[in-house]
């Protein structure tokens, strides 16, 4: 029987799906109802009963399992003696909702209960609630919360956070009683939030002087961890040189960037700047796709500063979106004429081969296409009218609906980061968008962020150095995650025209638009050090659809 319950699982409908949903409902019912309950825990301060049914707590956690299966698992109520009731109820309601009411007040009881109850769901929803309200509960309060609890997944998200808000971080009271474990950890980072590597060193340099003496020997450590390949002679021969400890590390950086032949000889740990590691390696250049009906792919040498054509591809429709997968393009859905499609179609950037796709459930055209964990999202668009739902391609799955959007909406924008997807902007039935929505895949649910401080149709966005970015012709602005705040940044000069942007070589790329100084596609990278964009060779052609950053070696047949 299991394996057969198993292979219906495997194999869900529609039909299948509705029949969950309605059994989830009666169960919640029951509860609601206390019809059927069959085990009460009695629960102190205040002293409470809460009943339940032993199946959905056993089937929510393996804690619930084993004490159900155990000798006092028998008895009609059981007696917990460690979480207060209110927390307890808490738990109790997220294993039949999947969701808790959680709190800046009750969050790291509620962290403590999941812990202790084994309910990782519930701990990653409570931890996910605990970093986006950080400034609510303080990085100190978080820091105490790790200590008590010993989580290694908090202790990992407060090290992402401490990455990606190093230069706030670095200047603050804890920063100088950090141990250099945990300073190392911080440092090796790819993903450190700095401008310049300078700005790593600076800090090294602070919390070192906060206490010279027993911190003498722990300074080459790290040292160690800074990209010293990235910074220049004077500043080695300067700085870094006159520290006890760190003359081998400077000779060996002087060496790597004074004789290029001799480093292969040069044992180095970091040669590469920050955001280059080993799921990434190799090169990477850019691939922009240029028009829709027909397009053209060209190829960005870097060396050059150059474009070239890549491929054709013919197509006699529109209004797709597109989207890496591996070594393929996917096209999905589009419209021609007054008809649109759901058709989905893989372009092998390799062989230049066609193969046909799982069709979409929904006909969309002017929607958003991301990936994410391996799974692709077709949101929103329009098919006549404007469209809330939201669908996943998984290749077990085939395409299945999710959660719709709070807002329908086209002609928007989206990208992943940290685990979540962000829809961005776009127009709903005429009217232009500031709204910003996030979903969490976890809990498959969608929640709105700040509204942006102007609207945008049809913008570019991407993920770069743990923000988002948002480019169109109304503007560019940046968006913190952490804050959940929007600022606004020097603007694009561009005419009409698609625009894409992207993160490239740890820079932010704007590609697209008509330039200012020719009838061609402008090029620009953001100068994050001097707040401005600075031109790049620019494309031959106009109507540059999408871009994405591919590995130099994928295109080696050019």
């Amino acid at each position: 029987m299991g394996t057969i319950f198993s292979q219906i699982l495997a194999l869900q409908s529609s039909e299948q799906n509705r029949f969950m949903e309605k059994l989830m409902t009666k169960i919640l019912n029951f509860y609601d109802e206390q019809s059927l309950i069959d085990v009460t825990f009695k629960v102190s301060n205040p002293t409470a009963l809460v009943p339940a049914h032993r199946l959905i707590l056993a089937a929510a956690s393996p804690y619930f399992e084993n004490l159900f299966n155990g000798h006092q698992g028998t008895n009609p109520v059981i007696e917990i003696n460690d979480i207060d009731s209110d927390i307890f109820e808490h738990v109790i309601t997220f294993c039949y909702t999947g969701q808790a009411l959680i709190t800046v007040n009750n969050v790291a009881a509620l962290l403590k209960a999941a812990i202790a109850l084994q309910l990782d769901d519930a701990k990653n929803s409570i931890l996910d609630y605990l970093m986006t309200h950080i400034d609510e509960y303080t990085l100190q309060g978080a820091y105490t919360l790790e200590r008590e609890t010993k989580c290694e997944v908090l202790k990992q998200k407060i090290i992402e956070y401490e990455t990606q808000n190093f230069m706030e971080i670095s200047r603050s009271d804890e920063f100088l009683n950090f141990d250099v474990e945990k300073l190392q950890r911080i440092l090796v980072s790819d993903n450190l939030k700095i401008t310049r590597e300078e700005d790593a060193y600076d800090a090294i340099q602070r919390w070192y002087n906060y206490d010279v003496p027993a911190r003498q020997e722990q300074l080459p450590l790290l040292i160690a961890c800074l990209r010293l390949t990235q910074l220049d002679a004077d500043f080695l021969l300067t700085h870094i040189l006159p520290l006890s400890g760190c003359e081998l590390l400077t000779f060996k950086a002087l060496s790597w960037i004074g004789v290029p032949k001799a480093r292969p000889m040069i044992n180095m740990r970091f040669t590469e700047p920050r955001g280059i590691n080993a799921t990434n390696c190799g090169e990477k250049t850019i691939l922009a796709v240029c028009s829709e009906l027909n397009p053209k792919l060209l190829q960005y040498n870097k060396t050059e500063d150059k474009w070239q054509e890549y491929a054709s591809i013919k197509i006699d429709y529109a209004c797709y979106r597109t989207i890496l997968k591996d070594e393929n393009l996917l096209f999905i859905g589009g419209c021609k004429s007054v008809a649109t499609f759901n058709v989905v179609r893989s372009w092998n950037i390799r062989n230049k081969t066609w193969q046909n796709l799982p069709a979409m459930n929904q006909a969309r055209a002017f929607h958003c296409v991301v990936e994410l964990d391996d799974k692709i999202y077709a949101i929103g668009g329009c098919d006549g009218n404007v469209l809330s739902s939201v669908e996943r391609y998984t290749t077990s799955d085939g395409w299945v609906f999710v959660t719709s959007l709070i807002v329908g909406r086209s002609y928007a924008g989206a990208v992943t980061l940290n685990g979540k997807i962000y829809v961005i902007g776009g127009c709903d039935n005429g009217w232009n968008l500031k709204s910003v929505e996030c979903h969490n895949p976890d809990s498959n649910t969608w929640t709105s962020c700040a509204d942006m401080t102007i609207s945008h149709f049809l913008p570019s966005v991407a993920a770069h150095r743990g923000h988002i970015y948002v480019l169109s012709r109304n503007g560019a602005e940046r968006y913190d995650l952490q804050r959940n705040t929007w600022s606004q940044l020097c603007s694009l000069e561009v005419g009409d025209g698609y625009m894409s942007c992207i993160s490239l070589d740890n820079k932010l790329w704007a590609i697209g638009g008509q330039s200012k100084s020719a009838d061609k596609s402008s090029v620009s990278v953001f100068d994050e050090e001097n707040f401005c964009w600075v031109e790049r060779g620019s494309l031959p052609q106009n109507g540059v659809f999408n871009c994405f950053v591919v590995p130099e070696s994928l295109l080696s047949s050019l």
